[in-house]
C-alpha cells in the first residue's frame, strides 16, 4: 500500500489499472495501456494519512484492506 496525506474535501483519482507512473494516483496511462479501465474518483473525508491500495485487488477501494497479503496476490506471476 501507499501511505499518502489526504486533505478533507479534496477530490482524488485513484489508479485502478496499475499503469500510472504517479501511483497510487491516476496519470491517464489507462487511456493507452488499459482502455477499458478508469480511475476511481473519491473525496477525502478527513485530513491525515491514508493507506491506498497498490495491488489493485482491495475489496475497499481505494483503501488497502490487506488483500496484498493473500496467496492470490503473493503467488501471482509477474508479467515478463
Amino acid at each position: 500500500p501507499f501511505p499518502v496525506e489526504l486533505k478533507a474535501g479534496k477530490n482524488y483519482a485513484w489508479c485502478s489499472c496499475g499503469h500510472s507512473a504517479k501511483q497510487p494516483f491516476c496519470d491517464g496511462a489507462h487511456k493507452q495501456a488499459a482502455p477499458g479501465a478508469s480511475p476511481l474518483h473519491f473525496r477525502a473525508e478527513q485530513d491525515g494519512t491514508a493507506w491506498l491500495c497498490g495491488c489493485k485487488r482491495t475489496r475497499t477501494p481505494p483503501y488497502c484492506d490487506g488483500t496484498h497479503k493473500e496467496e492470490a496476490v503473493q503467488g501471482a506471476q509477474l508479467p515478463t
